[in-house]
This record gives C-alpha cells, structure tokens and sequence, in this order.
C-alpha cells in the first residue's frame, strides 16, 4: 500500500502536537515532483548526522528546540522559528529538546541554467563540426 499524502486542495494541520508529540511519527505530508513538505519528529537527544537535501530546504521548529548547524555555523531553533538552506547544503541537527519540525524541499532539475532561445537554437544548429557560415566580418 503506498503511503497517503495530501491531495491539492486538502487543509493539513500542522499544529504543534503537545502531549502527542513522543508518540507521533515522522510523516510525509505532500510528495509531488516539485515539492516535497515532512512534519519531522526527533526526540531529545538524537541528532541526524551531517548530510543535504536535494533541492531547497526550509525547516521551521513547530515545537520543541533543535541545534541546527549549517554553513559553519550552529543556531539553536525553538517553536515559531525557521532557516532556509540553499540547493544541497551539508548541514546535521542536534535535537535538545523534543521537537516537531517542518521540512519543505524544492527538489532541484537541473543545476545548469536554463538556456535562452538564442543560445538553445545556437546549440541545436552549430555542432562545432559544423561552425556557422556568417562570421559577422566583412570583406572575408
């Protein structure tokens, strides 16, 4: 059986769990192609080593207190707070105080920028077998 994410349109709660949140587990909230958002649950005194997401990350505490180190540096991350990570950034969490958070990652296609039409059809037409007939100098 595979696993039941959102369906467009549907409200989530995402409410800090309280009494709940020992016995809750993680949970993947919305997975499409080009988003993906986890309601991620770590108890007190775990900690997730050093690694990156594929794409765009955001991580907003909804509860509880992580240290979050990243990009040289450590913040310490309680309810109401979030930090954003670019495109595969290394980073580990320390979880202080058990916590819920809420992962959001843009997953990344491509690296390379998209090309313009210019370029593309430049591209396409002028292997370098092949260079272009118009050199744009005269009198050659």
């Amino acid at each position: 059986m595979s696993p039941s994410h959102a369906k467009p349109g549907e409200v989530l709660t995402v409410a800090p769990l309280g009494a709940d949140l020992e016995s809750t587990k993680t949970k993947i909230l919305v997975k499409t192609d080009d988003l993906e958002i986890v309601r991620m649950i770590i108890k007190a005194g775990n900690s997730l080593p050093s690694h990156s997401a594929q794409g765009v990350l955001t991580v907003q505490c909804l509860e509880g207190h992580v240290r979050f180190k990243c990009m040289g540096n450590d913040h310490d991350l309680k309810a109401g707070q979030m930090i954003y990570l670019p495109h595969a950034e290394t980073h580990s969490v320390e979880c202080v105080e058990s916590a819920a958070l809420l992962l959001t990652i843009v997953p990344s296609q491509s690296k390379k920028p998209p090309m313009n039409t210019i370029d593309e059809a430049s591209d396409e037409s002028f292997p370098a077998s092949d260079p272009p007939a118009w050199t744009g100098v005269k009198g050659s």
